[in-house]
């Protein structure tokens, strides 16, 4: 799956049978599986060289998100999920955690917090390294769950971003302060490479924002609702847009600042000026 914005999700699928207790050995071999991130990573590779012409300034970024949606589709009676969660617990925990050693009681409650049903046959937990879903039909559902891992992924992604353009953007007004009284014009391109910054990460943030739209589904809706509680994307969002408007500070702090070299500037030329229309008249009377 690629989304316009910059993300590539690579799905595997696994079919599954036998006792739900194998699952959790299952989980913990898929948990930043090696062969699965480079084989991931080569499908990437070849599919950014079949569409390089179409994308501006390719590259893939060390960041990743691995995740794992365990799909139950039958059970023996449609309560059988209730059941085995209640009687279960840790052991749904641990699959959901990828940990074995899982014991706590606070983390256990913890990772069966986000819980979701449409009906009385279905449940969906939602937790950090894995989901865990019964239902028959599961495609819309992996898809918010996709999508949610690909905004966390992105998010970072551009958090990291807005962390070393602020790195940046701190020198370009150290050096501006440095030369704001020897060229007025010098570090022009420090506020055209602010600007640019500005703008690819503000319209990055949008395109991650706005690429998801659940309209007419209560269901859907609320599942994405749990995702983003588990994942804190609100924390994520408040962060990125406290960097955006320190970017955006820096930039008026520039830009006020060789405002007002420039205006020295001009205000000097016109002193000079009229100092030689003062001393001109004598050096012409006396030569």
């Amino acid at each position: 799956m690629l989304y316009d914005f910059g993300a590539v999700c690579v799905t595997y699928q696994i079919p599954l049978s036998g006792p739900f207790s194998d699952l959790l050995q299952l989980s913990e071999g898929l948990y930043d599986n090696e062969v699965l991130l480079a084989d991931s990573l080569r499908l990437v590779e070849e599919l950014l060289a079949g569409i390089s012409p179409a994308i501006a300034r390719p590259q893939i970024s060390s960041f990743y998100e691995d995740y794992v949606i365990f799909h139950v589709r039958e059970l023996d009676d449609p309560e059988a999920h209730r059941r085995l969660l209640a009687e279960n617990q840790l052991l749904v925990a641990q699959v959901l955690r990828a940990d074995h050693e899982l014991s706590s009681q606070q983390e256990i409650q913890d990772a069966l917090l986000c819980e979701i049903s449409y009906g009385a046959e279905d449940l969906t937990l939602v937790d950090w390294v894995a989901a865990l879903v019964f239902a028959k039909a599961v495609d819309d559902t992996r898809a918010v769950l996709e999508f949610g891992q690909v905004q966390l992924l992105e998010l970072r992604h551009l958090d990291h971003q807005l962390d070393a353009s602020l790195d940046r953007c701190y020198e370009a007004l150290s050096r501006s302060t440095e030369k704001r009284f020897v060229l007025p014009a010098a570090g022009g391109g420090d506020i055209r490479e602010i600007g640019r910054l500005q703008v690819e990460s503000a319209v990055l943030f949008e395109g991650i924002n706005n690429a998801l739209k659940l309209l007419g589904d209560q269901y859907l809706a609320r599942l994405y609702e749990q995702i983003a509680q588990r994942y804190h994307l609100d924390a994520w969002d408040e962060s990125i847009l406290r960097k955006l408007r320190t970017l955006d500070s820096i930039y008026t702090k520039i830009e006020d600042a060789h405002s007002s070299a420039r205006l020295e500037f001009l205000e000097w030329i016109v002193i000079v000026l009229i100092g030689l229309e003062l001393i001109v008249p004598f050096l012409v009377k006396r030569f």
